[in-house]
């Protein structure tokens, strides 16, 4: 059997962005958004056992060489936490790891058991975070970038990039602005190197028990760029949003398929007579909504995002206001001069540039019958 760093090196020379172990199964990686089942030998229970023990101990080796003081001590309290990590495992309880493997990548590991075995699936997360332009993002996000307060929200299916997005304009902070940084993230994913901006980094379950006590306490730590992983309540939602109105620049992601899904996914989180008080605090804190896809490039070889765009315009603002979310999508097209674009403008232009293929296109978009329409028009 190959160790978990072989089987990493080999999915990287393929340019996987996952590595999936299950036993009784060959090693599958996943390739430009497919899955490959890789010609290894297929696993046993045992292998996939002595994998997700290698991975734990890896994240547990990882986390002692980041803080290094305690001697014996320390190291007796990171074996204690990998076994305790193996244990919930067995108890049928997933579990989420982070580790390194130097000079090449950082991973970030989940842990299951599926038919009374052990299975993982690993992300291979680049070192060092991509930039805006390495990413074909849209221009825009380098000025929302440097604007001093608002919300920013970073959606998209799962898979569709929202993390590296979100990491490319933490560094565009990063290298343009002197700030005080501070992201709250369960697990960590991107490290950042400290350029003009000082940044401090915060997991959830190992520097801070929860985002609902790591957010009231980073507002006493003099923030100016404030960064949740993932809004995931109401309670998050509702500290994202006061924080931006209070002057701080926040972003953050969210499991959306569309900028005015969005916002509706906002609103609906909060009991309904709430909603008018919610739908008020959102138009005056938003800055902007961005919404990707991953599409397969027209050589076949690789994905690149397409972005859609939605700014917080005057018009914009007074429909959210309003509760009148079904007329978001019309403002999203027609607000050019703003930097917005929908996602079936995004998908055209890639389609005229040669960066993909009408297929593709179609595929991606949430209203195929209107890209057709576009297209044929263009």
């Amino acid at each position: 059997m190959k160790s978990i760093h072989e089987l990493l090196e080999i999915a990287m020379r393929r340019r996987a962005s996952d590595l999936l172990l299950k036993a009784g199964a060959p090693p599958a990686v996943r390739v430009d958004g497919r899955m490959e089942i890789t010609d290894l030998p297929a696993l046993t229970a045992e292998d996939t056992r002595e994998l997700a023990r290698s991975i734990v101990y890896s994240a547990s080796r990882d986390h002692l060489l980041a803080c290094p003081d305690g001697g014996g001590e320390a190291t007796q309290r990171e074996i204690a936490d990998a076994e305790g990590r193996m244990r919930c495992l067995h108890e049928q309880e997933e579990t989420d790891v982070v580790f390194t493997i130097p000079r090449l990548a950082r991973i970030r590991a989940n842990l299951f058991l599926q038919r009374g075995c052990v299975g993982a699936a690993l992300r291979i997360i680049p070192l060092h975070p991509r930039t805006l332009d390495d990413l074909s993002l849209p221009p825009i996000l380098k000025e929302v970038a440097m604007q001093p307060q608002g919300l920013v929200v970073i959606t998209g299916p799962t898979g569709s990039g929202k993390t590296t997005t979100l990491a490319a304009i933490v560094e565009e902070i990063n290298r343009g602005r002197s700030a005080n940084v501070f992201t709250i993230e369960e697990p960590i994913e991107y490290v950042f190197t400290d350029r003009k901006s000082v940044i401090h980094q915060r997991e959830v379950g190992t520097d801070t028990r929860s985002y609902a006590a790591a957010l009231p306490a980073v507002m006493r730590q003099t923030p100016d760029v404030i960064v949740i992983g993932e809004l995931r309540d109401a309670e998050a939602m509702d500290a994202a949003m006061t924080a931006a109105e209070i002057g701080h620049l926040v972003l953050a992601t969210l499991h959306t398929v569309s900028a005015p899904a969005t916002v509706d996914r906002i609103l609906n989180s909060f009991p309904q007579h709430l909603r008018g008080q919610t739908a008020a605090q959102l138009a005056a804190s938003l800055l902007c909504v961005t919404s990707q896809r991953l599409v397969r490039r027209a050589s076949g070889q690789g994905r690149l995002p397409a972005v859609e765009v939605m700014m917080n315009s005057p018009t914009v603002r007074k429909q959210i206001e309003e509760g009148e979310t079904g007329e978001l999508h019309a403002s999203i097209r027609d607000g050019q001069h703003y930097g917005m674009n929908s996602m079936n403008q995004a998908l055209e232009r890639l389609v005229h540039s040669g960066h993909t293929t009408y297929e593709e296109a179609l595929r991606n978009a949430g209203n195929p019958a209107e890209l057709k329409q576009m297209l044929r028009r263009s």
